[in-house]
C-alpha cells in the first residue's frame, strides 16, 4: 500500500474503518482480492496477491488477523536484491507468532524501508512498526494516516485522506447503508489533486515526480505507474450483530472502468478468550 487512513474506535456503529490505495507499476502481475490458503495449514487469507514477488500488500485472515505494508521512500538506500516487502503481511497472516517474536524475525530480514501495521483485531491489538523507526508503536483508539514516511507524517495527501475519513464518519446517518460510507471513501481515494510545490516532501526524487506522487490517486503521464486498487475494510455493529465488509476497486493501465469486488464476513473477527 502507498496511502492509508485508519479509524479505530471513532464510531460506535463503525469501530474499524480502513481506506487504502495501492500504487505500483502496471506491468507487475497481481491477483485481485480473493480467499487463498498459504502453505501449510494456516487460516485462509483474504487479500490480493503480488504474483511477481509473492505476498500481499494488505489482507486479513479468517482467524482475525490483519496486516498491511507500505514502502518508505528512500531511493538512495534501496537495495535492488532485497526480498519483497509483500512477505511481511503474509508472514503475519499465515503465522501464529505473537508480535514480539514475529518482529524479531522480520525486522532483521534485509528488507528495504517499510511501514507495517499488524493487528489481532479480536483482541483489539494494533501495532505500527518500521525498520526506519527506533521501536514499534501500539495503536489505541484514534485516527491514523500512513504513506511512504513514518506514521502520521503530515504529507498533504495523508492529511487530506484522514480528514475525509473523519468527515465521512461524522456525516453517515444512522439509517444510511454502509454503501454510503464506502462511496465517500472511494471518492476520497480517487482524488487526483496534487500538492503545491511548497507542500511537497523532499524524499530524494525529482520535484516533478514528487508532485505526481502527491495525489491520492496516481497515474503517471506515461501510464506505466499508478494506483492499481483501492481497498476498504469496514466493520459495522447493528444492534447485537457485528460484521465486516471488504471492498476492492481495481484499475487497469488503459483507464477503463474500475472492477468492484466485495466480500461480506459475518461475525469477523470472532471473539477469543483473550478479547
Amino acid at each position: 500500500m502507498c496511502l492509508v487512513a485508519l479509524a479505530l474506535g471513532q464510531s460506535d456503529r463503525f469501530p474499524l474503518v480502513l481506506a487504502a490505495n495501492r500504487d505500483e507499476f502496471f506491468e507487475r502481475r497481481s491477483a485481485p482480492l480473493e480467499w487463498w490458503t498459504p502453505a501449510g495449514h494456516a487460516a485462509p487469507i483474504l487479500a490480493g496477491r503480488d504474483l511477481q514477488g509473492g505476498g500481499t500488500w494488505l489482507g486479513l485472515n479468517a482467524g482475525g488477523r490483519l496486516a498491511l505494508v507500505t514502502n518508505v521512500r528512500s531511493p538512495a538506500g534501496n537495495v535492488p536484491t532485497a526480498p519483497s516487502r509483500g512477505a511481511l503481511p503474509t508472514r503475519w497472516l499465515a503465522g501464529d507468532l505473537p508480535f514480539d517474536a514475529y518482529w524479531r524475525a522480520v525486522s532483521t530480514g534485509g528488507y528495504n524501508g517499510f511501514n507495517l501495521v499488524v493487528a489481532d483485531v479480536a483482541r483489539g491489538a494494533w501495532l505500527w512498526a518500521s525498520n526506519a523507526a527506533p521501536a514499534p508503536r501500539v495503536l489505541g483508539p484514534g485516527l491514523y494516516g500512513l504513506s511512504n514516511a513514518a506514521l502520521d507524517t503530515p504529507w498533504p495527501k495523508t492529511v487530506r485522506l484522514k480528514e475525509r475519513l473523519r468527515a465521512a464518519l461524522a456525516r453517515v446517518g444512522a439509517l444510511e447503508p454502509v454503501d454510503a460510507l464506502a462511496a465517500r471513501l472511494f471518492e476520497a481515494l480517487a482524488d487526483r489533486s496534487v500538492a503545491a510545490t511548497v507542500e511537497l516532501p523532499d524524499t530524494g526524487i525529482p520535484v516533478a515526480l514528487e508532485r505526481q506522487l502527491s495525489a491520492a490517486f496516481i497515474r503517471t503521464p506515461d501510464g506505466r505507474y499508478g494506483t492499481r486498487c483501492s481497498t476498504l475494510v469496514i466493520s459495522e455493529r447493528v444492534g447485537a450483530q457485528a460484521f465486516t465488509q471488504v471492498f476492492e476497486r481495481s484499475f487497469d493501465a488503459a483507464g477503463g472502468p474500475p472492477v468492484l469486488r466485495r466480500t461480506l464476513l459475518p461475525d469477523w473477527p470472532k471473539a477469543t478468550s483473550g478479547a
